[in-house]
């Protein structure tokens, strides 16, 4: 059974009196285990699948189903709790919260499912641990470079043990040598520990890092390959 299956999924939004059509009718399955790569150019759909399949937006029509379940007509409530228990999103300008230090950072997600704090920050240190930061588990994110602060950001997207670990754009606001640096703790991940990881790029050097690729196009998906 997939891990998650789009069918015939469409997104329209409406602007103004016009519409606007950001997917069209997309087939896209996911198997547990998985590291994949949707690429495709701005404004070619690929953020809005990203949405969709992380339950921050839901399609126009077509069916989501996420572990065997078709989850496409959850309410708003229903969707965040699976978004809270079941997705660990990395994005490319880290979203830290600037006031709180690293293990503050990590543990965010945990006290949302009211997890006791001294439980939280064992999590959040051993997550910061697997990620190569855990000395920085008292800094603030402006005393962190940002090849430390993407770490932190995926110790947080980890610390709840999500199905899918979905980053945009990771290594966008890195430099090269750093941005390898964090797709190798990527490839580590899904390797090691068997995480389904995708990963939303226009970067070909991080595409190239993943199993599989998937082209979206014109809010469609052009091609699929496997390396």
């Amino acid at each position: 059974m997939s891990l998650i299956r789009l069918e015939n999924v469409t997104k329209v939004y409406q602007l103004g009196e016009n519409q606007f059509s950001a997917l069209k009718g997309v087939n896209f399955e996911l198997q547990r285990g998985e590291m994949t790569a949707i690429v495709g150019v701005s404004g070619s759909g690929k953020s809005t699948l990203m949405n969709i399949v992380g339950f921050l937006d839901r399609c126009t029509s077509g069916q989501y189903h996420f572990s065997g379940r078709n989850v496409s007509h959850l309410s708003e409530e229903e969707l965040a709790k699976i978004r809270n228990t079941k997705i660990g999103f990395v994005f490319q300008s880290f979203f830290l919260l600037a006031r709180s230090n690293a293990l503050q950072n990590v543990m965010l997600p945990l006290f949302y499912r009211g997890t006791p704090r001294a439980e939280a920050m064992e999590i959040g240190m051993r997550m910061l641990e697997k990620v190569g930061v855990a000395h920085l588990a008292g800094h603030r994110p402006n005393q962190l470079s940002g090849g430390q602060q993407q770490r932190v950001a995926i110790a947080r997207a980890l610390v709840g043990n999500p199905e899918v670990i979905l980053a945009d754009e990771p290594t966008g606001a890195l430099d090269s040598q750093t941005g390898n640096e964090v797709m190798d703790l990527f490839a580590n991940l899904n390797r090691e520990e068997g995480r389904t990881i995708i990963i939303i790029t226009h970067d070909k050097e991080v595409s190239r890092r993943c199993r599989r690729t998937v082209t979206i196009r014109d809010g469609m998906i052009a091609s699929e390959g496997h390396t």
